[in-house]
């Protein structure tokens, strides 16, 4: 009986430490989330801005990890093949998520059922910003500038098929401008070569620039949003100076591999939503130039869509092809 009870005793113990496995409050050890980028770009800085307030929150570390490599795929597609349990995340952003579906023929995922909308993190307005060495203080001065050296001119972005790169041909097209596209593997490296005056333009999210622009190392001359952005209030818009109606932003927001269960995502989205809502976190990513926007799974998923059916039809409408 003793000898009975000796060995029942283990398997009571060892059912306890399985039940409370299962009931454990998530996350019980560190997350990772995945910058499909370089370091130093806008999705890498809004990505640690938001890792950090939910390392705390948690209690857990939450440790961002960049994979940078064909216009975010390489990041994208280690995060869809990752165990769907809510321990490896993805900022994605507009490239990732609406452009390159429709931009790429074949990716190494379904973009359609790899990834499980979390939450929007960030609407990302971009500045077009040039070297300070180029002689042009507005854009119509820039456009004028372009006009008499076409093919002469060059501009940087952070990867074929990004909102970057689009927002820069839709500007090339609607001025009829000839400015050669150097693209990079992120946004750090493309502002980087901006800096040493290696390209003279870039079309960069305002979170990614700003400290350059109010260091006066780089010149921004408008913003692509609808209206004026909080980080660069003295910057016109494109609209409000040579293009009336010109639009053109990125975001950032958080995903899951696809088949992450229902409750893990939701609580991942109710996290991300309440990090947003604090002051300190919705302060510094406004002061970068970010406008902080957390969002349901739901909402996040319809945004995802609608932009990837705006940019298909820009993509065909312009004859957009990757370099």
């Amino acid at each position: 009986m003793k000898a009975a009870l000796g060995f029942i005793a283990p398997l009571a113990l060892l059912a306890c430490a399985a039940v409370n496995a299962q009931t454990a409050p998530f996350p019980a050890r560190p997350v990772t989330i995945v910058v499909p980028f370089p370091p130093g770009g806008g999705t890498d800085t809004g990505a640690r801005i938001v890792a950090q307030k939910l390392s705390v929150k948690w209690g857990q570390p939450v440790l961002v990890e960049n994979r940078g490599g064909a216009a975010g795929q390489v990041g994208a597609d280690y995060v869809a093949k990752a165990k769907p349990d809510g321990y490896t995340l993805l900022v994605g952003n507009i490239g990732t998520q609406s452009i390159n579906p429709a931009l790429y023929k074949k990716l190494p995922y379904d973009p359609d059922t790899a990834f499980a909308p979390i939450s929007l993190l960030a609407e990302l307005p971009l500045a077009m910003m040039i070297n300070p060495q180029v002689a042009a203080k507005t854009p119509q001065e820039f456009i004028a500038l372009a006009k008499s050296r076409p093919g002469k001119l060059s501009y940087s972005s952070s990867g074929a098929g990004g909102a970057p790169h689009l927002a820069a041909e839709m500007f090339k097209e609607a001025t009829g401008t000839y400015i050669l596209h150097v693209p990079y593997r992120g946004g750090g490296p493309a502002v980087s070569d901006l800096l040493a005056g290696h390209v003279q333009l870039s079309f960069m999210t305002v979170l990614e620039a700003s400290g350059h622009i109010k260091a006066g190392k780089l010149r921004a001359l408008a913003v692509t949003s609808g209206k004026r952005v909080g980080a660069l209030p003295e910057v016109p818009t494109l609209g409000e100076t040579v293009l009336p109606g010109f639009n053109s932003i990125s975001w950032i927001g958080l995903l899951a591999p696809g088949t992450t269960p229902r409750e893990v995502v939701e609580k991942l989205s109710a996290d991300v939503r309440e990090v947003l809502a604090e002051g300190d976190v919705k302060g510094r990513l406004t002061d970068l130039g970010a406008v902080p926007a957390g969002s349901t799974p739901a909402q996040f998923a319809q945004m995802i869509d609608s932009d990837r059916k705006r940019y298909a039809r820009i993509i065909h409408e312009r004859g957009i092809t990757l370099d």
